[in-house]
């Protein structure tokens, strides 16, 4: 058996998916000047959503029909804006292949359809008595929305700042 050097072996491991022709193409192609839309618009739905298990813990603590009356608005808000920010995340993945690509696009995708579903029935949940549907369901559908808008913003994160897609020129 032959010890070959270090060099060698590296240049072994090469990722099948880097060599796909148009792997470094990942200029946002829904943006305004320059500026993805789908970076832009994420903030509102996730912040509505970290929103809507504040204020379903508030309700709980005061029992103040305002917060579930709040909570009502920041599911269907959260959702709203979240079909909006979907949209342009879907154009986007279509449109440009350096996104296709990447394996974290396709996990940030189905974790972001999954937010949509559980935001959206968290809000149809509440839309018939928004007081009786904080506790205990509303509040536990807010807090399964926290982790997985959690989880899809760590990946979404890391299409980001880890390969630089939506970026002027990528990675």
């Amino acid at each position: 058996m032959t010890h070959e050097p270090m060099d060698a072996r590296e240049n072994i491991l090469i990722d099948p998916i880097q060599q796909h022709p148009e792997f470094h193409e990942t200029e946002s192609r829904v943006a305004v000047l320059g500026h993805p839309i789908h970076a832009m618009s994420v903030a509102f739905p996730i912040a509505l959503t970290f929103i809507l298990m504040g204020d379903d813990l508030l309700y709980w603590w005061t029992g103040d029909p305002f917060w579930a009356r709040a909570a009502l608005w920041s599911a269907g808000g959260g959702f709203l804006l979240g079909l909006v920010a979907g949209a342009s995340g879907l154009a986007e993945l279509l449109l440009v292949p350096g996104i296709r690509a990447r394996d974290a696009a396709w996990t940030h995708f189905i974790l972001a359809v999954l937010l949509l579903a559980l935001l959206g029935a968290n809000w149809g949940y509440r839309l018939t008595g928004y007081e009786s549907a904080v506790l205990p369901y509303g509040a536990l559908l807010s807090a399964l929305c926290v982790v997985v808008v959690s989880a899809a913003g760590w990946h979404g994160g890391k299409l980001v700042f880890d390969y630089r897609l939506g970026t002027a020129k990528g990675s």
